[in-house]
This record gives structure tokens, C-alpha cells and sequence, in this order.
């Protein structure tokens, strides 16, 4: 436990929430950039401008550089830029905090990478004049694809803080982590097996993967290339799951659907070897199954509690809605313009519409099929305390001779089927007889060794008796009628020892 002040451990979390990843981000990409330059040959103009650009393009921030935008940026940065923030605003909350400390960690997660892309565009600025080259990108979308990415990432960190809180509000329902987590498990499952799919697609074209790494004959250049296809990785999945939910996927003027593939030309970017070319084999068309195997996923989850029918389908719905909305977004992010190429994602107009078709209909039937709605019948109300069956019968009213009819559909509306009954005094108990006295026992004869002894006569000193020197000591001896001698007799007032 640290010994540090109060304020001070409120100061130090805010100062991490607030800079802790962005300024990793940047330390990362300045060792790449200084190692990228110092491979080439290359002086050290304009390192603060390039280092600047890649951090806003890690924030999905296009770049332009000659008059080229490019738009399409990595999407695995820009995951790790979110993890991190809702980590680090997870870790400065604490379970019982206050809102008003909660709003000033949320602040600080927004207000710190403001202030760094303030700097980063007027870096920018300065090096763009020294670099002809170099624009300055919009400030409108700097400033919003910063907010847009820790935002996010300080609203998972709340939720994972606070999700107990939330759920115990009266106007959330209890079902609604539930469906995050249903949701979560469908993105999951379609994205993992979207990267199956791409795996076995990259085997079977290895020759095209190994044409594209031939671009280069360095070994530096080759090792940039592994980690350019590395940074790229959620892209591909999520053009991947674009085809799969029977959406496509386009790079320029290529497309790719689970049903026609048009070719074109593509960047020498090693990952996008995956991408099928054509004819188009009938092997493609089982991406429909990566669909199916995800809706039932999103299915399952949603039925581990079993609800009603109307709270069941309102679960499935949130979790369908949601993960269409994360890949949504995901597509939008990962999409944009490259350079000569054209624009580069996947068809929104039916990416969104067919993941939720997948998942209410898969989803829907896999709820019904695995028990997550329960059959709740109304319950029977019981008879008021106090009315017995016969008094019972007597206020629902007489029969027609029927045991099952009653009278209770010709009275009023307003009149209540069960009435309360009157309330009745306690009867009093009636009087139970004294009990009979039980007769004494007989008294057991136990023998006489039990009596007690009669108590000793009590003892009474005797006053001494003064010595006669001229007394005969034979006149205390008593003669018995034999004429022996012996004790003195006793008397009751004489003591009981031996004469001396």
C-alpha cells in the first residue's frame, strides 16, 4: 500500500489515463521511423513530420503525401490504441467511485490526446514547409478520428468499472450484459473463422504471396513488408466477413463476393494474396457456413439464461444490432482511398443489413431449438385466509346443477370476483378442567441400615474436682455381685472415660 497522499495518487492515474498511450504510441513510432531512416541512407529532415503523421494515422487520420491520400490504415493499431485507453481508464476507477470522479478520468482519457494532436497538426504545419511534399490533413478529421478512438476506449473502461452499478438501475434491464456478451461472441466468431478462411486461401495462393514478397530483394525490405501485412491483418478479416455474410469486398475496381469475383489490380501487399481470383470455385460459396456458425454462436450465448418470450427476443435483438454496428464500424474504419488504386473496403450498404439477417433469423431459431425461452404460465391465486371451500362457492355464487358453472359472468363488471372477506374476532378457547391431583406415592421400605443414626447426647462439661490428699482412692471402686472389681459403673452424668 503506498504512502503517498490522496491527491497526489488522483494526480499521477489522471496524468497516465490522460498521456500513457498515446506517448507509447509515440515512442514506438519513432523507433520505427529513426530505424527506417537510418537503414536508407536518409538525413533526418522531417522526422518530427513523419512521426507526427503516423501517430494521427494510427487514429485513422488520412496522410498525403505528393498528392496522394492515404486513406486505408491498419486497423491493428488503432485496436491497440483502444485497448489501451480502456485499460488504462479501467485501472484509474475504482469499484465504488463517485460519478463526478469517474467524469474527470473520462476527461482526462479525451483531454490528452486533444492536446497531442494540437501538437501533432502543428508539426505538421512546420515540417510541411520544409517538405513540399507533406500536407497538413484536415483539422476537423484529426480532431474527430482522435475523439472517435478514445472515446471508445474510455467507454469500455467505464463499462467494465461500472457494469454492476448500471445493470442496477430501474430503466436498465438485467439482460443487457448479456447481450454485450452475446454480441462480443458473435464479432469474435466471425471474425476468427473469416481469419481460418483467409489462412487456407493464402496456402492455396502461396505462389501469388510469393510474387508479391519478390518486389523486393532486401532483406530489411521484406521484413517491412511482413510487418505491413501484419498491421493490415483486421482488414482482411473484415473484407473476409464481408463475403462470408454475402456482402463483398472491393480494392479499386476489383470485388469479390461469395458469388463473383471481378479482378483488377491489387497492391504488393503479401496479406492480400488472399484474396480469391478468378472463376470463382464453388469452394467460396461455403463462406455462407463461417455466417451460419457465427449466428449460432450469437444464438447460444443468448440462451444461457432462459427469459420470456418478449424479454428473450429483445436480447437477441440488442446483441444482433450491436455486433452489425461494431463491424460497421470496423469496415468504415479500415476503408478509404489508396492513392492510385481507388477506394479500398466493403459494400455498406448490405455489410450491416446481412449481419443482422444472419443473426435474428440463425440467432432466433437457435434460442427457440436450445430452451432460452421459458414457458411461464400465470399464476393461480390462491383462496384469502380465512374462506373454507363451502364459503368460497357461496360468494362466487349458486349453480345451475353444474359442479364446474358459476354466476360470476351475470353480475356487474365492477363488482371484484374474490371479495375480501369480513373480518371476524378471534374466538375465545374454552375452558379446559383442572387437572385431577395425582396421589402421593407409596413410600418404599428401603431397610433400616438406610435410617440416619440418632444424633450423639450433647456434651456438658464437667467442672474438675479438687484433689484430697487424705481421701481412700478404693471407696470410688464398685464391688459386682461375684465380687470382682472392675470399672467404675457409669452414670448418664458421669464422663465416659476410664477412672484414672
Amino acid at each position: 500500500m503506498t504512502n503517498r497522499p490522496v491527491g497526489t495518487r488522483q494526480a499521477r492515474d489522471l496524468l497516465r489515463v490522460a498521456f500513457g498511450p498515446s506517448v507509447v504510441a509515440l515512442v514506438v513510432i519513432a523507433a520505427v521511423v529513426l530505424l527506417q531512416l537510418v537503414i536508407a541512407n536518409s538525413d533526418m529532415t522531417g522526422t518530427f513530420g513523419a512521426i507526427a503523421s503516423m501517430w494521427l494515422g494510427v487514429h485513422q487520420v488520412p496522410v498525403s503525401i505528393g498528392g496522394r491520400e492515404l486513406g486505408v490504415m491498419p486497423l491493428l493499431p488503432m485496436l491497440a490504441m483502444v485497448w489501451g485507453t480502456a485499460r488504462t481508464t479501467s485501472a484509474a476507477i475504482a469499484p465504488q467511485a463517485s460519478w463526478f470522479v469517474i467524469r474527470w478520468v473520462v476527461a482526462s482519457a479525451l483531454g490528452g490526446p486533444l492536446l497531442i494532436a494540437a501538437l501533432a497538426l502543428a508539426v505538421i504545419h512546420d515540417a510541411s514547409s520544409v517538405l513540399t511534399e507533406l500536407q497538413t490533413p484536415s483539422a476537423l478529421r484529426a480532431f474527430g478520428g482522435v475523439l472517435a478512438v478514445h472515446a471508445a476506449g474510455a467507454l469500455i473502461g467505464v463499462w467494465l468499472r461500472t457494469e454492476r452499478r448500471l445493470t442496477a438501475l430501474r430503466w436498465v434491464p438485467g439482460w443487457l450484459p448479456e447481450a454485450g456478451r452475446a454480441a462480443a461472441a458473435g464479432v469474435l466468431t466471425l471474425l476468427g473463422l473469416s481469419g481460418v478462411v483467409a489462412v487456407g486461401s493464402m496456402v492455396v495462393h502461396w505462389s501469388t504471396m510469393h510474387d508479391l514478397y519478390g518486389i523486393t530483394d532486401s532483406v530489411f525490405g521484406q521484413f517491412s513488408l511482413t510487418l505491413l501485412s501484419v498491421l493490415y491483418i483486421p482488414n482482411v478479416l473484415i473484407g473476409t466477413a464481408a463475403v462470408a455474410v454475402g456482402s463483398s469486398a472491393h480494392v479499386g475496381l476489383a470485388t469479390f463476393s461469395a458469388f463473383t469475383v471481378l479482378g483488377g489490380d491489387i497492391p504488393a501487399v503479401p496479406v492480400l494474396a488472399a484474396l480469391p481470383t478468378p472463376p470463382l470455385g464453388p469452394i467460396w460459396v461455403a463462406l455462407l457456413i463461417v455466417a451460419a456458425a457465427s449466428a449460432v454462436a450469437v444464438g447460444q450465448q443468448s440462451a444461457r439464461r432462459p427469459l420470456p418470450l418478449a424479454a428473450a427476443a429483445a436480447k437477441l435483438v440488442v446483441a444482433s444490432v450491436l455486433a452489425a454496428a461494431v463491424l460497421a464500424l470496423l469496415a468504415h474504419a479500415g476503408g478509404g482511398r489508396l492513392g492510385n488504386f481507388g477506394d479500398v473496403g466493403v459494400d455498406q450498404t448490405t455489410f450491416a443489413p446481412a449481419i443482422l439477417l444472419w443473426f435474428l433469423g440463425i440467432g432466433g431459431l437457435t434460442v427457440a431449438m436450445t430452451g432460452g425461452v421459458s414457458r411461464l404460465r400465470a399464476p393461480k391465486r390462491a383462496p384469502a385466509p380465512g374462506l373454507d371451500a363451502p364459503a368460497l362457492q357461496a360468494a362466487a355464487g349458486p349453480s345451475d346443477g353444474d359442479p364446474f358453472a358459476t354466476d360470476l359472468d351475470d353480475e356487474p363488471a365492477t363488482q371484484p370476483v374474490f371479495a375480501s372477506p369480513p373480518r371476524r374476532r378471534p374466538a375465545e378457547p374454552e375452558p379446559q378442567p383442572d387437572p385431577e391431583p395425582e396421589p402421593d406415592p407409596e413410600p418404599i421400605d428401603v431397610g433400616h441400615y438406610l435410617e440416619p443414626p440418632p444424633p450423639p447426647p450433647p456434651f456438658t462439661p464437667r467442672e474438675p474436682m479438687a484433689f484430697d490428699p487424705d481421701e481412700d482412692p478404693e471407696a470410688h471402686f464398685v464391688v459386682d455381685d461375684d465380687g470382682d472389681t472392675g470399672w467404675p459403673r457409669r452414670t448418664s452424668g458421669e464422663d465416659r472415660r476410664p477412672a484414672d
